[in-house]
């Protein structure tokens, strides 16, 4: 009986083989997996941040229609918002038709050491 008992022992190890193996998967999926979570990390931050951007673009937007400040030259400015700050830049351009000129917003936006930015638009009548 200790001769069975011993032989099922050794039958229920490892081999170096197999460790070694199982070592090197883990060294090939590990960063893999790493990367898909640094990816996917960026992802939600530039996603949540450029919802906070659209939000400060269309406040300022509105802010400087109605106060008529679009008709000054170009302006820009930094929001800071929960630590993070969005510099922001207006610029107002002659529309193809009319009186009319397009005033856009630009934000522009940190995510981990890359710059994204948000434009948003609305068309002025520059007679009244």
């Amino acid at each position: 009986m200790r001769f069975t008992l011993a032989a099922k022992r050794t039958r229920a190890a490892f081999t170096l083989a197999e460790v070694l193996a199982a070592l090197a998967f883990m060294a090939i999926v590990i960063p893999v997996a790493m990367e898909g979570l640094q990816v996917a990390n960026r992802a939600g931050q530039v996603g949540h941040r450029k919802a906070t951007a659209a939000r400060i673009a269309d406040r300022v937007l509105n802010e400087v229609i109605v106060t008529g400040q679009w008709r000054t030259s170009t302006q820009g400015g930094t929001v800071q918002e929960r630590q993070q700050n969005y510099r922001w830049s207006l610029r107002s351009e002659p529309w193809q038709q009319g009186t009319m000129r397009v005033v856009t917003v630009q934000v522009i936006y940190p995510v981990q050491g890359e710059n994204y930015d948000v434009n948003v638009s609305t068309l002025v009548d520059s007679a009244q």
